[in-house]
């Protein structure tokens, strides 16, 4: 296992998490709810915000009520119902799942490509050159259990490194919009950057990657959406809208071109009033989801399901994957279930 830590830097989340009760406070037609409460992410857009924004929900409103750094947080919080929908990294998903949370994944919602991608970088002149110059070494990461820690794990291994010696291998949290500042900083050895921050944080000069998710993987879904699997059986046309929605939103990015995403972004973002920088949305440039708004492959839970039983983080059979997630309510599959 490879040590883990948080450490406190000088910069506060916006929007905590506020206490929230169990159930939607909002029914309509039917009794089902017609309010979706969920988190937020700083300085970017969730895609229920643009299915929302694009008139996709029709008439079921958004309740924002905080924002994360963390999938597996927010998967957590929609679990023991803060939340109403959640997404986070597919292993993450698949450890919630064994360890009993009745979830379930709906869509696809961020992945892997040749244009996003999260990297590992250190700076320039950096000592560290390989796997085996990590040990004793600090990783800023978002959060513990999830994708970062998934490929840093991968990477060690594929490096060589003995269980004992990845065990020196520090993994410490720090919030996404710090990291490239710890980084420069020296008070972390390697950040962990992704998307529009890593686009923006090379755009600076003086890193360069270490090691990279696409180098290691491929191309390939990461993250999904869940729901509770009780909120689903309570409210099945909300659920259908929901998600037909995220699916129109995830598949809209996927061919509009990258100036109207990005005009679109910095309008939902400049709109919602959260004292948040735009300027680094310019750096967008793909949503990485594989299939088709966010259609789901059985491989993308598989995978991940496998590698944790080879870990040892879950039992031989703990889960199975066709119960973890579903297309039956996403348009591009026909309506077809899992």
């Amino acid at each position: 296992m490879i040590r883990t830590r948080h450490v406190l830097l000088s910069v506060l989340l916006t929007g905590a998490l506020t206490a929230c009760s169990s159930a939607s406070g909002a029914t309509g037609n039917g009794g089902e709810a017609t309010e979706i409460r969920y988190q937020g992410w700083v300085g970017t857009v969730t895609y229920p915000e643009l299915a929302e924004s694009l008139g996709y929900l029709g008439d079921l409103e958004l309740k924002w009520v905080g924002n994360t750094i963390s999938g597996p947080q927010d998967i957590q919080a929609t679990a023991t119902g803060q939340v109403d929908a959640g997404g986070a990294f597919n292993g993450a998903i698949v450890k919630l799942r064994a360890s009993g949370a009745r979830v379930k994944a709906v869509a696809g919602y961020y992945g892997i490509d040749e244009e996003r991608y999260t990297g590992f970088y250190v700076l320039d002149g950096s000592p560290i050159k390989t796997a085996r110059d990590l040990i004793g070494k600090k990783i800023g990461v978002n959060t513990l259990g999830a994708h970062s820690e998934a490929v840093t794990k991968e990477y060690l291994k594929r490096g060589g490194l003995t269980p004992e010696e990845a065990d020196k291998v520090e993994l410490v949290v720090v919030p996404p919009v710090n990291t490239e500042q710890a980084l420069r900083q020296k008070q972390i050895d390697v950040a962990s950057l992704s998307d529009i921050l890593r686009e923006k944080a090379l755009s600076r000069g003086g890193i360069h990657p270490l090691y990279t998710d696409f180098e290691l993987f491929g191309p390939f879904t990461a993250g999904s959406f869940v729901l509770r699997e009780d909120f689903i059986e309570e409210n099945p046309a909300t659920t259908r809208k929901f998600v037909e929605g995220f699916a129109k939103a995830v598949e809209w990015t996927q061919t509009r071109p990258r100036e109207e995403v990005i005009a679109k972004y910095k309008e939902i973002i400049t709109k919602r009033g959260r004292n948040e920088d735009v300027s680094a949305i310019d750096f967008w440039k793909s949503s990485g989801v594989a299939g088709k708004g966010g259609l789901i492959d059985p491989k993308e839970f598989q995978t991940w399901a496998d590698w944790l039983e080879r870990e040892g983080d879950i039992r031989p059979g703990q889960v199975e994957v066709a119960d973890i997630y579903t297309n039956e309510f996403n348009p591009f599959g026909a309506g077809s279930a899992s």
